[in-house]
């Protein structure tokens, strides 16, 4: 069993984390964000993990599954949403938003858009994994399909 990273290492990889807050939809590469960090990419592997419970391509496809079910719930078409969040893969991103979210991305629009008309609404629907993996118990609480 790993240590926790201490305060210093954690601030170093909070600035790869952020990083991919912002840039996800560009291909960003564990040597990118090694650099970002200032360590080997084996290191930051391992300490990317340690800190947050996911390597950092985890991290980086639930950012993008999040946003993707933003852009779904406003009503963005499946292919404008795969393309815009990063994806090049259209089969890839429906496989990976199933197996996270739990229904296909047509799926949840078809379910989701009823409920959000409003942009101002789209905060009650979505709340961020982050939010969820911080404040909550269960590790891998997102929420499923309506």
């Amino acid at each position: 069993m790993t240590r926790p990273p201490s305060v210093a290492l954690r601030q170093r990889l909070a600035r790869a984390r952020d990083l991919v807050e912002v840039r996800y939809d560009e291909a960003l590469t564990v040597p990118v964000l090694a650099g970002v960090a200032g360590l080997s990419p084996f290191h930051f592997v391992r300490s990317f993990r340690a800190a947050y419970g996911l390597t950092p391509h985890d991290y980086l496809t639930r950012v993008r599954i999040d946003r993707a079910r933003e852009r779904l719930a406003m009503g963005a078409s499946v292919t404008e949403t795969c393309l815009d969040v990063g994806f090049s893969s259209l089969g890839s991103f429906s496989t990976l938003f199933r197996r996270q979210i739990g229904c296909s991305p047509s799926a949840y629009q078809r379910a989701v858009r009823p409920v959000v008309q409003v942009a101002a609404d789209l905060p009650r629907l979505v709340i961020p994994h982050c939010f969820l993996r911080l404040y909550t118990m269960i590790p891998d609480s997102l929420p499923t399909c309506p």
